[in-house]
């Protein structure tokens, strides 16, 4: 039988991306926390870490990881039956897009705070890679743009974020004197959320632009947002981020009817207990106040 103490002290080093960090989360030396993971992989007869260059599971260490995960969610449905197992705290960590977490997530999920005693530890990730993150036993649950779940959790579909390609009128008249063409989106500098952010590119693409292309990187929601409404690029932006910019016509269109939309899956484990099932409905029904219905796309796994 697997061993849980030493599973926690593996939990703990990816979770904090480093023995001294997880040691101090464990309330343990970090020598003690490393003598746990010598211990475990001792009696598994295989390593469970990657030491370097990073911390990072080998792929034993990500299904310990998924079942350790899981069997936490669990254990915490028997607080209602067995108070004395611990505290009632519990703890979802979730991989999410930035540019959810910087719009609607938080409104979303208010009532559901208030109703359940639940802490999330938030992991911002591309809409494109989050999965990876479900893979890799590190989330217990992710938001991404694929509609097929791995083995062992479900998806759901939450609807899709608008996206609308945007500048500022002296951006526009600068570098779209005579409209959006082809050599002028070539020229234009473009704000990029990250290296994994391929929106930007696809749409370029869509217009017979190819990388390389001028950009600039900023891997932030809010910077990004910012450097556009400040006229240093122009960029795809969310828009219930942009509207009452573009409603005061601070931000205007590249061209018209040129919206592009991003589905949104909610994935989670099927043995992820009460607590991930009671916020898979809370989103199911709520997120749709703010996401596009996605009912009539012919692509609904892709941008549009």
């Amino acid at each position: 039988m697997l061993d849980y103490k030493l599973l926690e002290a593996l939990g703990a080093v990816v979770d904090q991306a480093g023995f001294e960090r997880g040691a101090q989360v464990l309330g343990l030396t970090q020598s003690a926390v490393s003598q746990r993971i010598k211990l475990l992989e001792a009696r598994l007869g295989q390593p469970v870490l990657i030491r370097a260059p990073r911390i990072a599971p080998t792929d034993l260490g990500k299904r310990l990881l998924n079942h350790i995960q899981q069997v936490r969610l669990l254990e915490h449905d028997l607080l209602d039956y067995v108070p004395s197992l611990g505290d009632r705290e519990q703890r979802l960590r979730i991989a999410l897009n930035a540019d959810s977490l910087a719009t609607w997530w938080a409104e979303a999920v208010e009532d559901f705070f208030r109703d359940h005693r639940v802490m999330f530890d938030l992991v911002v990730e591309d809409q494109e890679t989050a999965l990876k993150r479900m893979r890799d036993g590190e989330v217990a649950a992710c938001l991404c743009m694929t509609p097929r779940s791995i083995q062992g959790a479900r998806a759901r579909p939450l609807g899709g974020m608008r996206y609308r390609p945007l500048a500022t009128p002296e951006f526009m008249a600068r570098y779209f004197p005579n409209g959006l063409d082809r050599i002028a989106l070539a020229e234009a500098p473009a704000v990029v959320f990250g290296p994994d952010d391929r929106l930007q590119q696809r749409y370029i693409a869509n217009h017979g632009v190819t990388a390389p292309f001028p950009h600039h990187l900023c891997p932030s929601s809010e910077g990004f947002y910012q450097m556009i409404r400040s006229g240093i690029g122009y960029g795809l932006v969310p828009e219930i981020q942009a509207q009452a910019a573009i409603d005061k016509g601070e931000l205007v269109d590249l061209e018209t009817s040129s919206d592009v939309i991003v589905p949104l899956y909610w994935h989670y484990w099927r043995q992820g207990g009460n607590i991930l099932e009671a916020l898979t409905q809370h989103l199911t029904l709520h997120a749709r106040r703010w996401l596009t219905d996605l009912d009539g796309f012919d692509n609904p796994s892709g941008v549009l």
